[in-house]
């Protein structure tokens, strides 16, 4: 059975590393699957490249890495505007792999739309084969901030309690050095870097299990992180989820408003 992890993009597996590491000491057959296109072919392919690395510097299959996303028109940033097409890549692509024994994704959190975009296909490909369990890691939040800032990889509590999961001092060490596997996004880690490690240092890694009835809710109260830094209304990643997921879900949403 397959561990299967649903990404939006290159890097984003990053802030998953204690599970992946576990998951090849003890023999996990996990499988990578990226979710947003890029316009640009060029930086695709050296995204691709990166996270192909680092996962192999882990002792993961490159082959078991794959880029669904591509040609699919869910770019980088609109993936809520490409839902059917996205779905679907990633619909045939975990169609190969067989039984499902564990789905990891995004944290449904309010900071990127196309990380909440995941966990919402996450919920739909879950009740598709089983329902097997869905953990959802961290990337970024906003609750209670304004302007620029953010809350890096800290699980909101909107999402249930938190696992914990202990790493030694030389795990630790050498997930703080895995950063260097993505140069083309050196700026981009210079700030969710040391952001996420100070959550770290203070409350450790942790995962969250995923709720399904929870892609059907704001992720939390207040501004989200994307629309104050993206300019995505809610409103309208709202909408594009409603429209693919169809209107159970959408009253539900609702009802939670009134």
């Amino acid at each position: 059975m397959a561990v299967v992890y649903i990404l939006a993009h290159f890097d984003d597996e990053y802030c998953g590393l204690p599970l992946v590491t576990a998951g090849v000491r003890a023999g996990e057959d996990q499988r990578f699957f990226y979710v947003a296109d890029y316009a640009s072919a060029e930086l695709a392919e050296r995204r691709y490249a990166e996270s192909r690395a680092l996962l192999a510097h882990l002792g993961v299959d490159p082959a078991h890495v794959l880029h669904v996303g591509q040609g699919t028109g869910a770019l980088d940033g609109g993936v809520h505007r490409a839902l059917p097409a996205a779905y679907e890549a990633l619909r045939q692509a975990i169609a190969e792999v067989g039984a499902v024994e564990k789905i990891v994704v995004t944290a449904y959190e309010g900071g990127h739309m196309d990380h909440d975009m995941c966990a919402l296909m996450a919920a739909k490909l879950a009740a598709a084969h089983g329902h097997p369990p869905i953990e959802t890691i961290s990337l970024y939040n906003g609750p209670r901030l304004g302007g620029p800032f953010f809350h890096g990889a800290s699980p909101l509590p909107e999402n249930g309690p938190v696992r914990r999961i202990r790493l030694s001092f030389g795990e630790w060490f050498a997930w703080m050095l895995a950063v260097r596997f993505f140069p083309s996004q050196t700026k981009t880690w210079l700030g969710l870097w040391p952001a996420m490690f100070f959550t770290y240092a203070k409350r450790g890694f942790g995962v969250q299990r995923l709720d399904p009835a929870r892609i059907g809710q704001r992720p939390h109260a207040g501004v989200l992180f994307y629309e104050r830094m993206f300019k995505v209304p809610y409103a309208e990643v709202r909408a594009a989820a409603d429209a693919f997921l169809g209107p159970r879900l959408a009253l539900h949403d609702h009802q939670e408003a009134e």
